[in-house]
C-alpha cells in the first residue's frame, strides 16, 4: 500500500518510535491522528510538524522540477490525549473519529509498556498496564478499526512487536510475552485478511535509543544497555518499518546484526535456549 495521501492513526506518538512514524509521515500523509497521554508534549509535536508540512509546501511552490509533483502533507493533524490502559477511552477515540468522518486507512499500532526486573518482586499494576497497553489496546483498536478498511478495500496495519517476541527472557519475561502475542496475532490476522487489500505488518526491533529503557527500569534501577553495535537509530528502525508496510512484508527487523541475531535464536532447539538462559549471568 503506498501512504502518500493516507490517514494514519499513531499511538505513543509523544516520544521514540511513535513520534518518528508522524514525523515521516508527516510529509506523506493526508492526515494523522496523534495518540498520548502527554498533551504537553503532543501539542508542541503538532506544531513542529506544521511547520514541517510548511516548508515542504513552500519548497513544493519553488518553480522547477520539484513543483511537478503533488505535495502530499499532514493536512490535519489531530491530537488526541488518551490513556490506553482505559478502555472507555480508548472507545471514546473510536467515536471522535467516527463523529469526524475520519477513516483511518493506516493503524501503527506503536504503544507499549516494559519492566525489567524479577518477577516475583514485580508490580501487580505494572503488569496490568503491560498487558492492557501492548495487548488489549492494541487488539481493541485493530477490531474497531478494521471494518472500515474492509469496505474501503485498502489499509495497512503496523503493530510495533519487539525482538524480545522471539525469546522467553528471564526478568523481562511479562514484555517478553506480551510481544509473542502480537507476533502471533499478526500472523494470524495476515492470513486472514489476504486478498482483501489490508495489509498487516509487524516491527521487531532490537535496542534502539528511546525512553523505553528508562521507564522499564524499577526504581533505584539502572536502565538495561546492550552493546553499542546492536543498536539502531530510530529513524533507520521507522524508515525500514514504512518500507516494508509499502512492500506488504509480514515482518521486518531493522539491522543486520539483530536480523542475524533472531534468526540463529529462530532456528535454536529450545533445550539448547534453556540452557543458555541457566549458564548467564544472572542481573542484580
Amino acid at each position: 500500500m503506498k501512504l502518500e495521501g493516507c490517514s494514519a492513526l499513531v499511538t505513543g506518538a509523544s516520544a521514540g518510535l511513535g513520534r518518528e512514524f508522524a514525523r515521516q509521515l508527516g510529509v506523506r500523509a493526508h492526515s494523522l491522528v496523534l495518540v498520548a497521554r502527554r498533551r504537553e508534549r503532543l501539542e508542541q509535536f503538532r506544531n513542529e510538524l506544521t511547520q514541517q508540512r510548511s516548508d515542504v509546501v513552500a519548497e513544493d511552490a519553488v518553480p522547477g522540477p520539484r513543483s511537478t509533483s503533488k505535495a502530499f502533507g499532514a493536512a490535519t493533524a489531530h491530537v488526541r490525549v488518551i490513556d490506553l490502559c482505559d478502555k472507555s477511552q480508548i472507545d471514546e477515540l473510536v467515536q471522535w473519529l467516527e463523529q469526524n468522518k475520519i477513516d483511518i486507512d493506516v493503524l501503527i499500532n506503536n504503544a507499549g509498556l516494559g519492566d525489567v526486573g524479577p518477577f516475583a518482586t514485580s508490580h501487580l499494576l505494572r503488569n496490568d498496564q503491560m498487558l492492557y497497553v501492548n495487548i488489549v489496546a492494541l487488539t481493541t483498536l485493530t477490531r474497531k478499526l478494521l471494518p472500515q478498511m474492509l469496505s474501503q478495500k485498502r489499509g495497512a496495519i503496523l503493530n510495533v512487536s519487539s525482538s524480545a517476541a522471539f525469546l522467553a527472557i528471564p526478568e523481562f519475561n511479562v514484555y517478553a510475552a506480551t510481544k509473542a502475542y502480537v507476533n502471533s496475532f499478526n500472523e494470524a490476522l495476515r492470513a486472514e485478511l489476504h486478498g482483501t487489500g489490508v495489509t498487516v505488518t509487524a516491527l521487531c526491533p532490537g535496542p534502539v535509543h528511546t525512553e523505553f529503557q528508562d521507564v522499564a527500569k524499577r526504581p533505584g534501577g539502572q536502565p538495561e544497555r546492550g552493546p553499542e553495535f546492536v543498536y539502531v537509530s530510530v529513524e533507520k528502525v521507522v524508515r525500514d518499518a514504512l518500507a516494508a508496510v509499502e512492500a506488504d512484508r509480514p515482518l521486518v527487523i531493522p539491522g543486520f546484526i539483530m536480523k542475524l541475531g533472531m534468526f540463529l535464536v529462530r532456528i535454536t532447539p529450545m533445550p539448547i535456549l534453556r540452557l543458555a538462559w541457566r549458564f548467564s549471568p544472572k542481573r542484580g
